[in-house]
C-alpha cells in the first residue's frame, strides 16, 4: 500500500522539487497546499486511489513545465490569494517591489481629492488589488488589452471584495482623458527569441515579449504617460534584470524628474520610475 511518504519519495526520484511535490500532493488530497505540517504528521497514511490518480496527473503536468500556480489554480501575492490560470502570468515576488514603490508614491490620505492609481496591463490584478487592499481611500483603475486577462482580474476583485475599476485597451488608450497620481506597470519586457522563454512556455507569450530588445511596450508607456499623469505624478515600471539603465534613459529623455531605480531582494535593479514635473 502506498503511503503519503512513499508518494513524496517517488516524486523525489523523478526529480520533482520537494516543495512543489508537497503542495501538489496536498492539493490532490483536497487540502490546503500550504498545510505542510498536516502532511508531515500524516506521512504514514495511505494514499486513496482517487487522490493517487489526481496526484499522478499533477506530477506529469509539472514535469512538463506547467507552473505550480496553474496546477493549484491560485498564487499568493502581497498577502492576497489570487486565482490564476493560463490566461495570465503567474505573479512573481519581484513585483512586490513595484507595489511597495507605488504605495510610497501615492499621496497621503486626507487630501482634497482621493489619490488615483492606474495599473497598466493588470493580468491577474495583482498590483491593483494589493494596492486597493492596503489603501482603501484610493481610487484604483486597472487595464489590460486581453479580455481573458481582465476576466481573471475582475473575478479576483469580486471574490476579494476590492473596488477596482477595469477597462480594456492598449496601455493608456484604455483610459482616455483621465489623470492619475501613480501609473504602475509590469509590462512585457523580454526580447523576442530570448532563451529564457523556453522555461516559461506555458504562460501567455503576449504578456512576456516586447520587440527585439524587450523595450517596445515600455517605450510606448513612457511616451503616453505624461498625458495621463497629474502634476507631480509618478510613472513606475518593472523591467528585466539588465534594463534599468535603458529605462532610466527613456524616462529622462521624455522629461521625467527624480528618475531612479529600486532593487529586489537579490539586489537587482528591478523597477525604474520618474516623477512628472509640477506640484500636486
Amino acid at each position: 500500500m502506498n503511503t503519503l511518504q512513499d508518494a513524496l519519495r517517488q516524486a523525489a526520484t523523478a526529480s520533482l522539487d520537494r516543495l512543489d511535490a508537497q503542495m501538489l500532493l496536498l492539493h490532490a488530497l483536497g487540502r490546503s497546499p500550504h498545510d505542510r505540517a498536516w502532511l508531515i504528521a500524516h506521512d504514514s497514511d495511505p494514499l486513496p486511489p482517487e487522490a493517487a490518480a489526481r496526484w499522478q496527473a499533477l506530477q506529469q503536468r509539472r514535469r512538463a513545465g506547467e507552473p505550480v500556480a496553474y496546477l493549484l489554480g491560485e498564487k499568493e501575492f502581497g498577502g492576497l490569494t489570487l486565482k490564476v490560470d493560463a490566461r495570465v502570468l503567474v505573479p512573481r515576488p519581484d513585483t512586490e517591489v513595484l507595489v511597495d514603490w507605488a504605495l510610497d508614491a501615492l499621496p497621503k490620505p486626507g487630501g482634497a481629492e482621493p489619490p488615483r492609481l492606474l495599473d497598466l496591463g493588470t493580468g491577474s490584478g495583482a498590483i491593483a488589488l494589493t494596492v486597493a487592499a492596503r489603501r482603501p481611500d484610493a481610487q484604483i483603475s486597472a487595464t489590460d488589452a486581453s479580455a481573458d486577462a481582465l476576466a481573471v482580474a475582475q473575478a479576483n476583485a469580486q471574490r476579494l471584495n476590492l473596488p477596482v475599476r477595469f477597462a480594456q485597451g492598449a496601455w493608456l488608450a484604455a483610459v482616455p482623458g483621465e489623470r492619475f497620481d501613480v501609473i504602475a506597470s509590469n509590462p512585457p519586457y523580454i526580447a523576442e527569441g530570448d532563451h529564457h522563454l523556453v522555461a516559461i512556455s506555458h504562460e501567455p507569450l503576449t504578456a512576456l515579449t516586447a520587440g527585439p530588445d524587450g523595450l517596445d511596450d515600455i517605450r510606448q508607456i513612457v511616451a503616453q504617460a505624461p498625458g495621463a499623469l497629474r502634476p507631480g505624478g509618478w510613472l513606475l515600471l518593472e523591467h528585466g534584470h539588465d534594463q534599468a539603465a535603458a529605462v532610466r534613459e527613456l524616462l529622462g529623455t521624455q522629461g521625467f524628474e527624480e528618475v531612479c531605480s529600486r532593487t529586489d531582494l537579490a539586489g537587482i535593479e528591478r523597477c525604474s520610475g520618474g516623477r512628472w514635473p509640477g506640484l500636486r
